[in-house]
């Protein structure tokens, strides 16, 4: 199975964008930005080559995010900055916003007081909530054990 060129190349340049869109929202200075636009572009790459593999979506993004920790410590001495920062602005991208986002709808939808059936909704909103805490945790493990098997102690 080739990869779709096109499409991978369309998930880093937006995961470019918004890693460096992150970097502009925790105040990081202009020289930090490109190194946070790097991280993001390698993160949703990695993660989209896993996808596109037949891999969980967990599991591609915990192995983007080891690759991220993995390409910012190494690079360090050369982009002079903070790595943990850059490679959690790299990885914030990767939140799966959709699921939050119907998990949330699907806790308010339980509350009005005609609703629907609750058996189904209960069901498909633990569902998402679900794959948004794991998604969440294997990014944070991902971040953080290549980080600790390569003797730094930066996060």
């Amino acid at each position: 199975m080739s990869p779709d060129v096109p499409h991978l190349l369309h998930q880093a340049l937006f995961g470019a964008v918004a890693a460096a869109g992150f970097g502009v929202l925790f105040n990081f200075g202009p020289r930090s930005l490109p190194w946070c636009a790097a991280c993001g572009a390698l993160a949703l790459a990695i993660r989209t080559m896993g996808l596109d593999a037949g891999w969980s979506l967990e599991a591609a993004s915990f192995v983007a995010a080891s690759a991220v920790a993995v390409a910012v410590r190494l690079l360090r001495p050369r982009s002079r900055q903070a790595s943990g920062a850059m490679a959690l602005a790299g990885c914030i991208p990767m939140v799966p916003g959709s699921f939050f986002a119907q998990a949330i709808l699907g806790l308010l939808a339980l509350t009005t007081p005609a609703g629907a059936e609750a058996g189904p909704l209960i069901a498909t909103t633990l569902e998402h909530t679900l794959r948004v805490l794991f998604t969440v945790g294997a990014i944070g493990a991902g971040l953080t054990i290549p980080t600790h098997l390569m003797g730094t102690r930066e996060f």
